[in-house]
């Protein structure tokens, strides 16, 4: 299996008085995940938190068992997870919120050998940088979206459109969660960008690819989309989740580093794979229920929220 180096930075941006955004990273598993969460300031946050705490150990028992090998089998339980974590949060969140329309988008990486499963729901989206070359891995799920693949609006239009901050998918969405997820090949010298869309936003593909170019360390990439995405307004949260793929004979201690300037704290991979280790579907999902009912978790009123709109 390839090495691995990765960082993740997150901010709450220029305009917004709360981070609703969430990243995580297990490299024991190889996972990589950017959350941004919707329903509200206060239950957006707790959204996006489900995601980032209890889909680690819900795919972990998913995928325990399966040889890296088993690439269309582990495409098929990282969709039921998701379909799974959006059904239960949906249904948690009404009973211990009393509000519909809580959720969060998810963007993910799942790196096996010499490939990744990215999947994903929502806005939040996948890069894959390769030799100065960078190619958007995801399709926003968006109402914006839709209307420019019929046509029906210019790439101009979309920019500053009323509805572009509505997805038509996330989870904890209404209707069946319908993820979408593709394998894409990875080799040494490839790195993946996990975003926001307070990122994603602010910048266009070509500043993204420039910034990549310029900085190939994970912790300098992050720094440098964050502050350039502030630069251009920051009007939203601004999370960026940069995995380099090295050689297989990359010093295991310097190829998984675990940055973030918003928490100021750091976490080995064992760490975070011992959380875990005894994880089984239905107690994962149950952490739900837990982070729902924690009292230190809400951090004010909720809003009322309009489904799939932030």
């Amino acid at each position: 299996m390839h090495g691995i180096r990765y960082a993740g930075l997150s901010d709450v941006g220029r305009q917004r008085a709360t981070n609703e955004d969430r990243w995580c990273a297990d490299p024991k598993q190889g996972l990589f995940l950017v959350a941004d969460g919707i329903g509200g300031s206060a239950a957006g946050g707790l959204a996006s938190q489900i995601v980032a705490e209890v889909l680690p150990g819900l795919l972990r028992s998913t995928l325990r068992g399966l040889e890296n090998g088993a690439a269309e089998e582990t495409t098929k339980r990282v969709a039921a997870s998701l379909v799974d974590l959006s059904e239960h949060l949906r249904s948690e969140s009404q009973i211990a919120l009393g509000v519909k329309g809580v959720g969060s988008t998810v963007v993910l990486a799942l790196v096996r050998s010499e490939q990744a499963v990215v999947a994903h729901l929502g806005d939040s989206r996948a890069y894959r940088w390769r030799a100065g070359h960078l190619e958007q891995l995801t399709t926003d799920h968006t109402i914006v979206q839709l209307l420019l693949e019929r046509g029906e609006i210019s790439p101009q239009e979309a920019a500053t459109h009323p509805s572009r901050g509505q997805l038509t998918r996330f989870v904890g969405m209404a209707a069946e969660a319908l993820p979408e997820i593709e394998r894409v090949e990875l080799t040494t010298g490839d790195r993946l960008l996990l975003c926001s869309d307070g990122l994603s936003g602010m910048l266009s593909d070509e500043q993204i690819r420039g910034i990549l170019d310029r900085e190939p360390v994970p912790e300098n990439a992050c720094r440098q989309l964050v502050q350039a995405a502030n630069q251009a307004g920051g009007t939203d949260n601004i999370t960026a989740l940069v995995v380099a793929v090295g050689d297989s004979g990359s010093d295991a201690e310097d190829s998984q580093h675990f940055y973030d300037d918003t928490s100021k704290r750091a976490a080995t991979s064992q760490a975070v794979g011992a959380q875990h280790a005894n994880s089984t579907k239905a107690g994962d999902l149950q952490k739900t229920r837990e982070v729902l009912k924690s009292d230190s978790a809400r951090p004010g009123p909720l809003d009322e929220p309009s489904d799939g709109s932030r």
